[in-house]
């Protein structure tokens, strides 16, 4: 059993602030997963707590940094703590209404959610990188340059808020939305944590559009989510592989409309075959 399934009960049992505050869990235990990150048994029961209102999630986040700064928990690993720090400060922020859609805002997403996790927290990177994949069978997407992050953010945001959204179809703009999304995930302006960081700003920017989004799929899918974000970036024209938004956009659908397209990662892998296809020789 994943460890967000135990807050099912507080969702069947009706509406809320519990209510709430479950499906908030469940999401930012959900996300720990595109990094292979799982919480720990102490942060379940903490946000046990925090679900059934004997705390606030502020005294949620203070126990945990407790937790993880006793001596008799040096033995503990880092991935624990980065996974339950990063999830409590998930939880504080989606609970929130308010959004800035801006270079700073992007970047004060990233800090809050790592605050007490990374000493880089919020800030953009200085050297570049390659990251091995396992959909690319271990090839990486080509990342933006650490010399031109933040312009290359803010061109970004400065073509996402002349777009108009007004009059299109909901196939229009939910694939213009993935095309965002994607595109600002690519720079990857962060040391770490550009994935966490970019779904809480896809949840926050698609309601501040007047969507409400589903987060189960977060909750569910992040490992998808991730690798969706990694096809839609990678091109090896020796391989005949192209970009694509196919997997991307069904995400997205499931999430917007409540489709139900089966998202299995295997299909993601740039050596997937359909049943029946052979490989060429």
């Amino acid at each position: 059993m994943m460890k967000y399934e135990e807050f099912d009960r507080y969702i069947v049992a009706g509406e809320g602030s519990p209510k709430e505050r479950a499906e908030l869990w469940q999401t930012a235990i959900g996300l720990q997963n595109v990094d292979r990150l799982e919480v720990s048994d102490f942060l379940v029961e903490t946000a046990k707590r925090h679900i059934e209102g004997q705390i606030d999630i502020d005294q949620t986040r203070d126990l945990i940094s407790n937790y993880y700064q006793a001596a008799d928990r040096r033995s503990d690993t880092e991935n624990d703590r980065e996974a339950d720090t990063a999830a409590a400060n998930i939880v504080k922020l989606l609970a929130e209404p308010s959004f800035v859609f801006s270079v700073e805002g992007l970047a004060s997403i990233h800090r809050r959610i790592f605050n007490g996790v990374f000493k880089h927290a919020g800030k953009f990177r200085d050297y570049d990188f390659t990251k091995k994949e396992w959909v690319l069978d271990g090839a990486s997407v080509i990342y933006g340059p650490a010399s031109d992050l933040r312009r290359t953010v803010q061109y970004d945001f400065d073509l996402e808020k002349e777009f108009s959204y007004k009059g299109l179809t909901i196939d229009e703009i939910i694939n213009h939305f993935v095309r965002f999304i994607s595109n600002l995930w690519q720079i990857h302006p962060f040391c770490e944590g550009n994935t966490r960081a970019t779904a809480v700003f896809a949840i926050k920017y698609m309601r501040s559009l007047g969507f409400t989004a589903e987060n189960d799929m977060f909750k569910t899918h992040s490992w998808y989510f991730r690798n969706a974000l990694v096809r839609s970036n990678y091109r090896n024209v020796i391989k005949g592989i192209e970009p694509t938004y196919e997997y991307l956009t069904l995400f997205f659908r499931n999430l917007l409309l409540g489709e139900e397209h089966e998202l299995k990662n295997r299909y993601l892998h740039v050596g997937f075959k359909p049943e029946g296809e052979t490989t060429a020789d």
